[in-house]
């Protein structure tokens, strides 16, 4: 079994090369790797690559969180010093996740969040202390969310109450929030249990772009099942109690943006929380379905923005009656343009064929309105000109289907377009989904070979 050192015995070490020996820090850490490899000692949990003082010989990191330490309790006026370390921390925090870790070892978050509490007690808080404390805790929360804590809660809903004019520190909030949340199921049910979705809601408004996109961030990140370590979650709840505070003030300022990005992100966020029949409703009713058709149309060319629309409007299209709707008000020609202008983009024409075969599923009126676009030989195209692509030939083979399946008169014009070739290669290049290609031959009354899985036999024989 391979002996293995502590992270202090090896710093121990390079402090001694640097201080007894006088050679600069990357000499005495070449000369301690050297040390206990010639030992036979794994350093494999070591971190190497760690700033070093050259006067004392101490890790950077460490040092600075001591000095930070020392402040604590100090109320001085003069805080050079302390936005310089804290400039500091943060910039080792972001090296890597093992900076990062050691940081929090040596106490650097409790000592962040008092720093904070100290701070915000104040009568006339230090705006720059606490936007530098805030970019500290959150670089050396990033991956490490089992340090946000009750403390750490406490402090965010007094962020969030301050409501001050600079920006950057509810920018700032909003972000740990959601490194809150990454992976943590606890932290997430812990933040819905507060008062911090009251305290965000205002928040809400036109002319945002940046607080917009970080807030829906956060709305988004609380509904994540991403936690490996609890069995259930509770995303669909939270998604619930979301939407009640927020999804109707997301609907009406869809006009209000004209930023790619932030409309992007506010339908994603929209479709994210859209988890309840009653929700989709209650986005048609409100006049989303107007609003992301318009959006949609005066920004064909934007390849994210577009992808998001389409994935609410099939999520949308879960509710019968919101997918009548949507297909009754003129989305047809959109995605078909969609198709014609994003020809190569393959995650575009992947999701344009998924939104055509939820909203074409078992409705021959709705298959017709697409038809009569003249969608089928575009449809074919996009089919031709990503062979490879499995998701591209799945899909296509989907909407294909749903399309033909209640409306037989529209086969002869498929065939016409090449089609049955293309999803016999597609069924030799991509033998995962041939059973969806399979199932578009079938209906388009083309020959198909199904072959029966399993036969079984019978140890005695049923009587007739």
């Amino acid at each position: 079994m391979a002996k293995v050192i502590s992270q202090d015995t090896f710093d121990d070490v390079v402090k001694e090369n640097v201080v007894e020996f006088s050679m600069t820090p990357s000499e005495a850490k070449e000369e301690t790797i050297k040390q206990f490899e010639a030992q036979g000692i794994n350093l494999a949990n070591i971190i190497k690559d760690l700033s070093v003082n050259p006067q004392t010989g101490q890790p950077v990191i460490n040092e600075t969180v001591d000095k930070i330490k020392e402040h604590i309790g100090q109320k001085t006026e003069d805080t050079s010093q302390l936005l310089e370390q804290l400039a500091t921390l943060d910039a080792e925090c972001q090296k890597s996740l093992a900076h990062r870790v050691l940081a929090g070892k040596n106490g650097a978050h409790d000592a962040l969040i008092t720093l904070l509490e100290e701070t915000l007690s104040a009568d006339s808080p230090n705006e720059a202390l606490i936007k530098k404390s805030l970019e500290a805790v959150n670089s050396l929360t990033h991956k490490q969310p089992d340090l946000f804590d009750a403390e750490a809660m406490a402090v965010v809903l007094k962020l969030l109450a301050l409501q001050v004019e600079n920006q950057d520190i509810t920018l700032l909030t909003l972000q740990w929030l959601q490194k809150a949340c990454i992976m943590h199921e606890v932290n997430r049910q812990n933040i819905m249990n507060t008062p911090a979705l009251k305290l965000m809601k205002p928040l809400l408004g036109k002319g945002k772009d940046r607080l917009m996109r970080e807030l829906t961030a956060v709305f988004r990140f609380l509904v994540l099942d991403d936690d490996i370590r609890v069995e259930f979650g509770c995303a669909h709840e939270h998604a619930r109690q979301i939407a009640g505070e927020v999804l109707l003030p997301l609907v009406e300022l869809l006009p209000a943006y004209e930023d790619p990005n932030v409309l992007a992100d506010l339908l994603l966020t929209i479709g994210t929380l859209a988890v309840r029949q009653e929700l989709c409703t209650a986005i048609d009713e409100a006049g989303g379905l107007k609003s992301v058709f318009e959006i949609m149309s005066r920004n064909l060319d934007e390849v994210r923005l577009n992808k998001e629309a389409l994935k609410l409007l099939r999520a949308l299209a879960g509710h019968d009656s919101v997918k009548t709707h949507i297909v009754q008000q003129g989305v047809a020609p959109i995605i078909k343009q969609l198709l014609e202008t994003h020809h190569s983009n393959e995650n575009i024409v992947a999701a344009a064929l998924a939104c055509v075969t939820t909203l074409t599923l078992r409705v021959q009126e709705h298959s017709a309105a697409f038809f009569e676009t003249g969608i089928a030989e575009v449809i074919v195209e996009a089919i031709r000109a990503h062979p490879k692509h499995k998701i591209v030939q799945r899909n296509g083979a989907w909407a294909i289907r749903n399309m033909v399946s209640r409306s037989r008169n529209q086969c002869e014009t498929w065939i016409s377009f090449g089609v049955e070739d293309l999803l016999n290669d597609a069924m030799k290049e991509h033998p995962s989904v041939q059973q969806d290609i399979k199932a578009a031959l079938r209906d388009l009354g083309c020959s198909v070979h199904l072959r029966e899985e399993w036969t079984g036999t019978a140890e005695k024989k049923i009587a007739a």
